[in-house]
Formats: C-alpha cells, sequence, structure tokens
C-alpha cells in the first residue's frame, strides 16, 4: 500500500469541520478508555503533531523520535507539483530539526497503558518495535483509520486499515482477501502488497499490508503497460462467455440494484438498465476480475514495475474493460475537476479504452454505460451523498449523461 490520496490543496470550511470530528472519532478507537487523549496526567504511550494543524487536520505525526517523524511525513502523500513539494520538504525539516514548536502547535498526548492502545495491538500482532502515524482523509462514507507502520529507523514497512462501521469492515475483509487470491494469482505486470496480518481488535476488522515502495524514483506510464497490467488482473482467475442477461454478472447488479430501489436515483437507474436489457441483453460479452478502483492515486510507476494498491474493491466475472473506463473517468475528474464532462468524454473514448481488451465493437458503448450504472449503485449503495463526499449527488453529474447515453442506444 501507498501513501493516502492526495487532497486538494484547499480544504473547504465544511471539510475542515468533519476531519476535526474525525479526527476525535478516530482517537477514540484507536486509544479506548482506560487511554485519555485529553492531556491527563499518566504513563505516556505516544504523543503526535498534528498536521498541519487540529482545525485542519491531515496527518498524526509521532514526536518521541526525528527521524520517525521525518519519514511519517515524507511516506505520507506523493506531491502534486512543485509548491506541494516544497512544503512537504519544509515540513520534513521541521520535524527532523525538532524546530516542530515554531511550525505546529498541536500536539495529542496519548497516556494510559501501553496494551490498550493499537500501539501495543500491531506490535504483538506483527512480534516487532514500531510506530503509528495516523492519516485523516476527507468525508466518505467508506473512509477508514489508515495507520502508517514505521520501525525504529524511521523505515515505513507497513500500512494498516481498519474497518469500523458495516460498510468499512466489509471493505477490509474483502481486501483482505482480495491480496491473499492476487499473491497466489501469478501476476506478471505488477506488483500488489502482501497480507502481514489480519484479525479482529475491539470488534473493527484489521489489515495490514507490506508496504510497497512508491518512495523510489518514478518512471512515466505507458498506455501499453497500463493496459497490460490491467489485462493481467483481468484473466488472474480466468475468463468466461455468455450474453449480458444471462451472467452471473447481470444477476448481481440486479440484486444490488434492488436494495437502492427506494431511493431517488434508484427509479433513474432502474429504468437505465431495463433499457439496456431491452437493446443489449442477448450481446455476447467476455467477463475476467478488476481492480475496482485503479485511478491515478492508487498506483505508480517505478522503471521494473507497477505498483497498484487499494484493492477493497476487487471483484471477479465483471465485463472486461471496467478498469480501463473507472481509470480514464478519475483521471479526467482529477485534472479538469469537470465530473459530468469527464463522464462524457469517456463514454466517447470507450472504442479506444476497450479494444486491447478484444471487447467486441457491439459490445463497447454497452460497456462503458454498465460500468456508469455498477458506479452508480455503489455510490447510492454507500451512502457517499450522506457522508459529505465530493461527488456524492449523482444527479450533478453522472445520471445525466447515463440516462441520456442510454436513451440515444
Amino acid at each position: 500500500m501507498s501513501p493516502v490520496k492526495t487532497a486538494p490543496a484547499a480544504l473547504s470550511a465544511g471539510d475542515a469541520a468533519l476531519r476535526t470530528q474525525y479526527l476525535t472519532e478516530v482517537l477514540h478507537l484507536l486509544y479506548p478508555a482506560p487511554c485519555r487523549t485529553d492531556g491527563t496526567p499518566g504513563p505516556l504511550i505516544t504523543e503526535y503533531l498534528v498536521v498541519p494543524n487540529a482545525h485542519r487536520p491531515r496527518l498524526l505525526v509521532p514526536t518521541h523520535s526525528p527521524a520517525i517523524a521525518a519519514a511519517a511525513v515524507r511516506r505520507y502523500a506523493e506531491p502534486q507539483n512543485r509548491m506541494a513539494r516544497l512544503k512537504r520538504g519544509a515540513v520534513v525539516a521541521a520535524v527532523h530539526a525538532r524546530a516542530t514548536g515554531l511550525v505546529f502547535r498541536d500536539r495529542i498526548r496519548v497516556t494510559g497503558p501501553l496494551s490498550a492502545g493499537i500501539d501495543g495491538y500491531l506490535s504483538e500482532a506483527l512480534r516487532r518495535d514500531l510506530a503509528v502515524s495516523i492519516h485523516i482523509g476527507p468525508a466518505r462514507a467508506n473512509r477508514k483509520p489508515v495507520l502508517q507502520l514505521l520501525g525504529p529507523d524511521g523505515d515505513t514497512f507497513a500500512f494498516g486499515k481498519l474497518g469500523t462501521g458495516p460498510l468499512t469492515r466489509r471493505l477490509v475483509k474483502a481486501e483482505t482477501a482480495a491480496l491473499t487470491t492476487l499473491g497466489g494469482s501469478g501476476l506478471t505486470k505488477l506488483t500488489v502488497p502482501r497480507v502481514m496480518h489480519a484479525g479482529q481488535w475491539r470488534g473493527m476488522q484489521v489489515l495490514v499490508q507490506s508496504a510497497l515502495p512508491v518512495w523510489l524514483p518514478r518512471a512515466s506510464l505507458s498506455q501499453r503497460r497500463l493496459t497490460a497490467a490491467m489485462i493481467d488482473v483481468a484473466g488472474c482467475r480466468g475468463y468466461t462467455t455468455g450474453p449480458l442477461t444471462g451472467s452471473g454478472y447481470w444477476q448481481d447488479l440486479q440484486a444490488r440494484l434492488a436494495t437502492v430501489a427506494d431511493r431517488p436515483e434508484g427509479a433513474g437507474l432502474a429504468a437505465a438498465v431495463d433499457v439496456l436489457a431491452a437493446h443489449s441483453g442477448e450481446t455476447t460479452m467476455r467477463y475476467g476480475a478488476w481492480h475496482g478502483d485503479w485511478a491515478p492515486w492508487n498506483m505508480a510507476n517505478l522503471a521494473d514495475a507497477l505498483l497498484v494498491w487499494d484493492w477493497e474493491r476487487f471483484a471477479t466475472g465483471v465485463p472486461l474493460g471496467f478498469d480501463a473506463i473507472h481509470h480514464e473517468l478519475q483521471k479526467r475528474i482529477q485534472s479538469t475537476g469537470d465530473a459530468r464532462a469527464a463522464v462524457e468524454a469517456t463514454v466517447h473514448r470507450a472504442d479506444e479504452l476497450l479494444a486491447p481488451f478484444g471487447v467486441a465493437p457491439v459490445a463497447r458503448e454497452i460497456t462503458a454505460l454498465l460500468y456508469l450504472v455498477d458506479l452508480a449503485v455503489r455510490y447510492l449503495t454507500d451512502r457517499q451523498a450522506e457522508a459529505g463526499a465530493r461527488l456524492g449527488v449523482l444527479g450533478t453529474w453522472l445520471l445525466p449523461v447515463l440516462i441520456r447515453r442510454v436513451e440515444e442506444l
């Protein structure tokens, strides 16, 4: 696994408030009573710097070692531009030189018995000394505590995820199963993390996975290499072929649609799916596996390896090419910020994107539209809008394009 997804440069007031609230929730989860995080005297478990501050928390950095603190910041996220690199460099220099009091004023002291907190649990489970750095992400329904685990010399050796509610527990279990499957599938075009520990702690689902070396020098990623890796994943559990409406994928999609039928967007989605079935239900399609969230921020290309992480949405038996469509859409949203235009442009490129997967011309636009349905059902099932996710309201970007394109079939 790698650092968390890069957040926008500026946080809205609403997102900042949600992060602050989430920080309190995470601390209570990771350091439950009898641990204290309110400054109460007692045996010190750890102390964190809040970066950049308690009102806009992004990262909690352990302070007991300058080397570990600097490494935690350095491995936190991949800067997207020169200014971001300069800012990160300044933070690294500050924590390494112990000049943090001049830069960061907010600290959290965690007191209590070591065995009661997450540090003690992970140290015992992994049988090694470690320090924990905590990432505070933006509001999303699938947001979960993400822990960067560092050794005494500052090396980032693992990342941990904790499933805290029904959705995130399911996702963490799913990623554990996916990584276990992928570890024995003979992939040759990409590198994935390995499972170091999986279990339960205080009702939470825990996954610790090896850290991929994302800090090594990057290389330009060609479309050919990216597609080859996606095809490698698509075939890792074999392929099947058959008409759309007779497939296991279609039956699963129908079942998931039924669970969101009472949502305002559910009727529009169901109508679109009915049109797809009438128009293309007998179309022969090929099915394989997909990553499920193959986006630019979930991979890093090195000279000799393509590193890919965040496998919690991995699934088998889906129409070939879903990963290519998803990556194109997420890349366009990231680069332009115009999600609706990104959907339009992605569907327009379906022929070009899906040809390398051997998708028949007659099935390419249908595959892209099925992907949009699948993504919409995911957002509705996860209740992304209620969680405050930036693109949670599908009616502002995805649904209008999907419904219009389906009507034009």
